[in-house]
């Protein structure tokens, strides 16, 4: 069999990357979770770049308190080979993507907050 054209794989890993991220939404919440769409956010703080890369947005079915989920996974663990997903539910003060991105910046920063 054939080498797939890059822009299949590119698809294929995609999808995958999607599909792991909504069970990861759907376990951690438990909702139901589609995929809508994929939002750019570049963060800056006091001229530094903080944050850039694609948030993903969820609607949600059967959550009791929000219609809307904010994910995207970093790379953790040895030599950056594992993923750690960072989910968050559009409930004040969250309400868009970039808006996610800045709660999920400040927790970090907090003294225990995610590593």
């Amino acid at each position: 069999m054939g080498r797939l054209p890059d822009w299949l794989n590119a698809v294929a890993s995609k999808q995958n990357y999607l599909s792991r991220l909504q069970v990861a939404i759907e376990r951690l919440h438990g909702c139901g979770a589609n995929w809508r769409e994929s939002v750019p956010v570049h963060e800056v703080s006091l001229g530094q770049t903080v944050w850039s890369g694609e948030v993903e947005v969820f609607d949600l079915y059967g959550h009791d308190q929000a219609t809307v989920c904010y994910g995207w996974s970093h790379s953790r663990g040895k030599n950056d080979k594992g993923e750690r997903f960072v989910t968050i539910l559009q409930i004040p003060p969250v309400i868009s993507p970039e808006s996610a991105v800045k709660v999920s910046i400040e927790a970090e920063a907090k003294p225990g907050g995610q590593k």
